[in-house]
């Protein structure tokens, strides 16, 4: 007995008409910006060998990949994450490549969302990676082209948060604690969630560490940020995160204003393979990140070709559910319906090339007599209705 064949499995979802139209147009706005920065699109397979994910198991934590094996009984997944395999490709097939190396992709990610959360288990996702830069010009790079990404998907209804994920590293690594309380507290700090955050770091005691951490969610605003948490903690490797922070938060608000800049040393991705600076985009009218990402040093030496990277993702579907709210758009109408009587349907099929080929939207009419398409035309809203019988068109 068949229960799920008239519907879509959870998480995913069926794009029509409108959408696709609108999908297309943040796809090919975005990749113009890319292309015309100097990068190259390259592909990797939806599927992939499940120890490709699993170099360091924190990264992704298996429950939430998809799984399946081929005919040897290897263990396979659906790619989760786009940057991770380009990662393998640029320390196999890209090895001798000069660098930096400039690359963008298209393409699907596939999470395993818990039940309810009302998240997509299938995502698409464009996004560059640039390699072989270790340099803030690198960061910057990115995140100027994050930006024009992000203006490009809004009427100047956008805004950008910015962040180091060695702030939170560095004060962790000096906390007593194992390195599963030291995950939670992450969770806890990503979600902001206060209650059980501070719970969780007096079980551990109280000290200049654990303030400091409970006070981590709520460093974020504006410049005031810094002053904020050199209070909070200081030593000679945090002083050095604030101050490149700093310096990287004046260069970005020069370009957007401060008015769309937010630091947020609160942010501490799950995707643990950042070793710098974090970014998240945000379009007003939709109420997550459509573009996050940020720099992972040592994610490709993990594949045994130590190079520094940097780079970040838009979700796509994202970016098209906000686009469909205020830029509502619809199909170029067909303009004529070429009609063949018995006997000219090679010469009708001619004559809607000959159409084509001088930029109309032609189709050609599948029913037997010229009412029926005369009718048809109506409720689709073509204009002209043109029969080819032998003689001039008409």
């Amino acid at each position: 007995m068949r229960s799920n064949d008239m519907i879509t499995p959870e998480g995913t979802k069926d794009l029509l008409f409108d959408e696709c139209i609108i999908r297309q147009s943040v796809e090919d706005r975005v990749h113009s910006i890319f292309k015309s920065r100097g990068y190259s699109e390259l592909i990797t397979p939806s599927i992939e060998f499940y120890d490709v994910f699993n170099h360091n198991s924190g990264y992704f934590p298996q429950e939430r990949l998809f799984k399946l094996t081929d005919c040897k009984g290897r263990l396979l997944v659906l790619r989760p994450d786009n940057t991770v395999p380009i990662a393998r490709i640029v320390a196999t097939r890209l090895k001798d490549t000069v660098l930096p190396m400039r690359l963008y992709y298209n393409q699907c990610v596939f999470t395993m969302e818990p039940s309810l959360k009302g998240r997509s288990a299938q995502t698409v996702q464009t996004g560059i990676e640039l390699i072989g830069s270790s340099s803030k010009m690198a960061d910057l790079e990115v995140i100027s082209t994050a930006i024009e990404v992000l203006s490009s998907c809004s009427d100047g209804e956008f805004s950008l948060e910015i962040g180091d994920i060695r702030f939170f590293r560095e004060l962790v690594d000096k906390l007593d604690a194992t390195s599963e309380q030291k995950e939670t507290i992450r969770d806890y700090i990503e979600a902001k969630n206060y209650p059980a955050l501070n719970d969780m770091l007096d079980s551990i005691g109280k000290n200049e560490i654990t303030h400091a951490l409970k006070r981590l969610p709520r460093l974020f605003g504006g410049e005031e940020v810094f002053e904020k948490a050199s209070k909070l903690f200081s030593d000679e490797k945090i002083d050095a995160v604030l101050e490149s922070l700093k310096d990287l938060y004046n260069k970005v608000s020069a370009i957007i204003g401060s008015g769309r800049l937010t630091v947020d040393l609160g942010m501490v991705n799950r995707t643990d393979y950042y070793t710098g600076v974090i970014i998240k985009g945000y379009l007003e009218g939709y109420g997550e990140e459509v573009l996050s990402g940020g720099r992972y040093d040592k994610l490709i030496a993990d594949f045994g070709y130590d190079v520094p990277a940097t780079g970040f993702a838009v979700n796509v579907d994202a970016v098209t559910q906000v686009e469909l709210k205020h830029k509502p758009v619809k199909a170029a109408p067909v303009e004529v319906i070429v009609f063949a009587e018995k006997g000219f349907e090679m010469e009708a099929l001619a004559k809607a090339d000959e159409l084509r080929k001088d930029g109309k939207k032609v189709e050609i009419s599948l029913f037997d007599t010229i009412e029926e398409t005369v009718k048809y035309a109506g409720e689709k809203d073509i204009a002209e209705v043109l029969t080819v019988n032998g003689k001039e068109a008409q």
